[in-house]
């Protein structure tokens, strides 16, 4: 693969530098390799270098996560209620993952399983799964499991499109090149959660997240949107 390759102006950081997180909890479980680089010619810095990928995108993310949020708080509010009630717990689950640059996170989703579901278990591959609440057979289904995560776009730590967010246990083995995927940030959907390699193993996706960097755009992120809001409402409409 030619665009997986080596860096430029320092956008792969040392590990040292991308591993001095405000909470420092968060870099117990993982050592962050150096951030990957890539050549100073070729499509790939091209599109990282330009002003959508350095300026515009985050922007975007930001308003648009800030005008959903407000859409639906109502919802939100509705959800949180209902899983307090109908079993015991934190509303959120909150878990690590690696963003931007290697740098540490933590991800926020609504709770769909029990309290007492180890962390890394295996993740349950039907809604009979006994793991999984009352209330988390809905929100799997419709994936609204996922709405707390527009506060992470929010704070600038995911995008809306991007990259699956990978967890620390599972990078700190990557290759160099599938390193290079958190050459941006992680988003709430993206190529690889539209595609049939989200039945696979979650190292057969990689190859897809790389394909998203190496051809970032406005108008990619903009289908990717728009086939998410698609998969979306076929799913949930009957």
């Amino acid at each position: 693969m030619p665009f997986l390759s080596r860096s430029i102006n320092q956008i792969g950081k040392d590990a040292d530098e991308t591993s001095q997180h405000s909470d420092e909890s968060l870099t117990t479980s993982f050592s962050p390799q150096t951030s990957p680089k890539i050549p100073k010619t070729g499509t790939l810095v091209e599109r990282l270098s330009s002003f959508y990928a350095k300026r515009g995108k985050h922007l975007f993310d930001a308003i648009a996560a800030f005008l959903l949020i407000i859409i639906f708080a109502p919802l939100m509010g509705l959800i949180a209620i209902f899983i307090k009630l109908t079993s015991s717990g934190s509303v959120f689950f909150s878990h690590k993952r690696v963003g931007l640059n290697n740098e540490l996170f933590i991800m926020h989703k609504f709770r769909s399983l029990h309290v007492d579901t180890p962390s890394y278990s295996e993740k349950p591959d039907s809604t009979d799964d006994e793991r999984i609440t009352p209330v988390g057979k809905w929100l799997r289904k419709t994936s609204l499991d996922e709405l707390p995560q527009l506060f992470n776009v929010l704070k600038g730590e995911m995008s809306l499109v991007g990259p699956r967010p990978e967890m620390p246990f599972l990078a700190k083995h990557y290759e160099p090149w599938e390193n290079q995927r958190h050459l941006v940030r992680p988003g709430m959907t993206g190529l690889w959660q539209l595609s049939p390699h989200r039945q696979g193993t979650i190292r057969d996706g990689i190859s897809v997240d790389l394909e998203y960097v190496e051809h970032l755009s406005f108008w990619n992120d903009f289908k990717i949107l728009l086939r998410t809001f698609k998969v979306f409402w076929d799913s949930n409409t009957y």
